[in-house]
């Protein structure tokens, strides 16, 4: 059972409640839990892309993120480290936040990062069931996918062409 801690829309924890997933129809208006988002840009100007496995929503899509929740004690800058590294095997030292926004039909608080890296871009360890697949792809490729093919399209607004 995974359990996450409550925030509201000021992203300011609510001592004493605890959120569990699988039960977010049971979260009340007004009460969100963290959910972390990480655009990776190599240092050479290319994102990674990772392609969503099967057996997840959106099988065969690519994201422009690595992310999920932030587990119960955890900081939102935590769980995003802690993701990056299980999701794409990357061990950052800095991310650089982004922006952030409440959304009340999934009750996620969502913190979007910044990781400019230098790490081997073969390198890319993908976590089992949540990944099939990666590229590294130039802004103007990425720019230029539909909405059949990218998932993440919110972190298209931070993708720069250098």
């Amino acid at each position: 059972m995974e359990l996450w801690d409550a925030y509201n829309s000021n992203f300011e924890k609510i001592e004493g409640l605890t959120l569990v997933r699988g039960e977010e129809s049971k979260i009340p208006a007004g009460v969100y839990h963290y959910v972390c988002h990480v655009l990776v840009r190599h240092v050479d100007g290319t994102y990674l892309l990772m392609k969503r496995s099967p057996c997840k929503s959106y099988p065969g899509m690519w994201e422009s993120s690595a992310g999920g929740s932030a587990l119960k004690g955890e900081t939102i800058l935590e769980s995003a480290f802690r993701e990056l590294r299980e999701e794409t095997g990357i061990v950052a030292s800095e991310l650089e936040e982004l922006d952030r926004d409440c959304d009340d039909r999934t009750h996620n608080a969502n913190v979007r990062f910044l990781c400019v890296t230098d790490w081997d871009k073969n390198s890319i360890k993908l976590q089992e069931g949540e990944t099939c697949d990666f590229k590294w792809a130039s802004a103007k490729e990425i720019l230029s996918m539909t909405k059949d093919e990218l998932i993440s399209w919110p972190m298209r607004k931070y993708i720069e062409e250098k």
